[in-house]
């Protein structure tokens, strides 16, 4: 009886692992161990005291003793879209002071035609990362925003609308 209990275990577990694998692929999600996620239900934001930022990264993978912020977004992008890489750049800051190691690159994935970009935390990034928190820092204090766009779609759906004090004609 404990032999056959045996044997049925491992066939569970041996379907179970191909079943994981072929999510993995089919949802375009990394290889490694998902160590965090907020995909399924509400995590628990990560913070920089050192930055004083927030963040929660779609889910998290372990690979080769390193941590991989991972951030899945919809659309059909050629080209990996300039405020999702500052999101994504301010996840690996969040990793970095969180788990005290180095964050070498972060994954975007576009949902919609699974296509991925591998965005380097290289030290251009880290700058430009560190220069546009201490902009908006700036924004905050003073109160003046200059709006960036003339795109009429763009302030409609703007989550900030009803605080902005430029509103379009």
């Amino acid at each position: 009886m404990f032999f056959v209990f045996a044997v049925t275990c491992i066939i569970y577990a041996k379907n179970t692992r191909k079943r994981v694998q072929s999510l993995k692929k089919t949802h375009t999600i990394q290889e490694g161990t998902i160590t965090y996620t907020d995909l399924n239900a509400p995590a628990k934001p990560f913070f920089s005291a050192r930055q004083r930022i927030s963040g929660k990264p779609d889910y998290v993978t372990r690979m080769q003793n390193r941590y991989i912020p991972v951030e899945v977004k919809t659309g059909n992008h050629d080209e990996p879209q300039q405020h999702h890489i500052f999101q994504l750049a301010a996840y690996c800051h969040l990793l970095e002071e969180h788990y005290n190691d180095l964050v070498p690159y972060g994954v975007l994935v576009y949902y919609d035609t699974a296509k991925q970009f591998t965005i380097p935390f290289d030290p251009k990034l880290r700058f430009e990362l560190e220069s546009t928190i201490k902009q908006m820092r700036g924004v905050l204090k003073t109160g003046t925003l200059k709006r960036n766009h003339q795109d009429v779609h763009r302030c409609t759906h703007c989550s900030f609308r009803s605080h902005c004090h430029m509103k379009m004609n």
